[in-house]
């Protein structure tokens, strides 16, 4: 009779450690092996796509790090020395010199003081390039200011405070055109014309595209400014470029060159609000350089265009992978397979 217990018991545990072994159950954890693979697959493909942009940013600030050293260069006679005694001998060389000369220097610091303030003051100037005068000492038209022609300065207005402001003056009849993406596709070069106008006693400000018979029109220049980066998206359907104005700028009214020029006009002095610059013409004949902004500059237009479909490019790489990756019987062949 004890036997026969036994045996019952012997067979009872069989049973129930065969229904712990069933399909089933192993079924279930391979599901949830596919799915923390999953996981990890789509963590995976996120960070590498972090990585990659954290690159580029390192890439890009690198680069203007040095374009902002060769601009002090420039401007700094004694930042340009140190920098290349520094290239010759080695950062750590240097270094030790520089402990060295400590006591030169705290006496010194009065004379370099007076030199710093001499070079700002400097500074303050603002430098034009020469342009060319006819036997009068006026302007020959047009002037070519890089992407930038201006075509008629027109009249200053000094007794109306809406014709000009702080930073620049509102000229009317003033006409300039500028190279620029083309709203129908902004890949493809495009002159714009910029003209400002008299309204009913209020400035109105123009862009035209050199093949479009609908021009942009607005009270400011940043108005009609922003409204033409708003439709550079809209004809991408990408945000590759930011709708902040920089209406003065696309217009050529900021430009110091312009500036200069408006000043020497007998009405400009009446201009209450304005402020006066002092500008200095360049002896090495050097030409003023814009900004690296995507929202004057061609060039850098098509760099931001580049950047934005490549940024774009792994997110539409991601679907067929992920609709793979969806379907559980390939599940084990993808993962052998990479």
């Amino acid at each position: 009779m004890a036997n026969a217990y036994e045996n019952y018991i012997r067979n009872v545990n069989i049973n129930k450690n065969l229904a712990d072994r069933s399909p089933g159950k192993y079924k279930e954890k391979l599901n949830y092996l596919k799915q923390l693979i999953r996981e990890y697959v789509h963590e995976n493909a996120a960070l590498v796509d972090e990585l990659e942009e954290v690159q580029t940013k390192i890439i890009i600030r690198k680069e203007e790090r040095k374009f902002l050293l060769r601009k002090l260069c420039e401007y700094e006679p004694q930042v340009a020395a140190e920098v290349q005694s520094v290239a010759k001998t080695g950062f750590s060389h240097g270094a030790c010199i520089d402990q060295k000369k400590g006591k030169k220097r705290s006496n010194a610091d009065s004379s370099d003081r007076k030199s710093k303030s001499r070079r700002n003051s400097r500074s303050r100037k603002k430098i034009v390039q020469p342009i060319p005068l006819d036997n009068s000492g006026r302007p020959i038209f047009p002037i070519e200011l890089g992407n930038l022609t201006i075509h008629c300065l027109g009249e200053v207005i000094s007794d109306h405070s809406e014709f000009h402001c702080e930073e620049v003056i509102y000229p009317v009849g003033f006409i300039s055109t500028r190279i620029y993406g083309s709203l129908d596709d902004p890949t493809v070069k495009c002159i714009y014309s910029c003209k400002v106008s008299e309204v009913n006693g209020l400035p109105r400000f123009e862009i035209e595209m050199d093949d479009n018979s609908n021009p942009i029109i607005g009270d400011t220049p940043d108005v009609c400014h922003s409204l033409l980066l708003q439709k550079i998206n809209d004809s991408l359907s990408l945000n590759v470029v930011s709708t902040r104005p920089r209406g003065n700028d696309f217009f050529g009214l900021s430009h110091p060159t312009v500036l200069n020029l408006l000043q020497s006009f007998p009405g400009s002095r009446k201009c209450s609000n304005y402020k006066w610059n002092k500008f200095e013409v360049s002896r090495s004949g050097d030409v003023h350089t814009e900004d690296n902004d995507a929202a004057l500059s061609y060039e850098y237009l098509q760099r931001s265009i580049n950047f934005c479909k490549y940024k774009m490019a792994p997110d539409v790489l991601q679907k067929p992978s992920d609709e793979y990756l969806d379907n559980k019987d390939n599940l084990h062949d993808y993962l052998l397979n990479n």
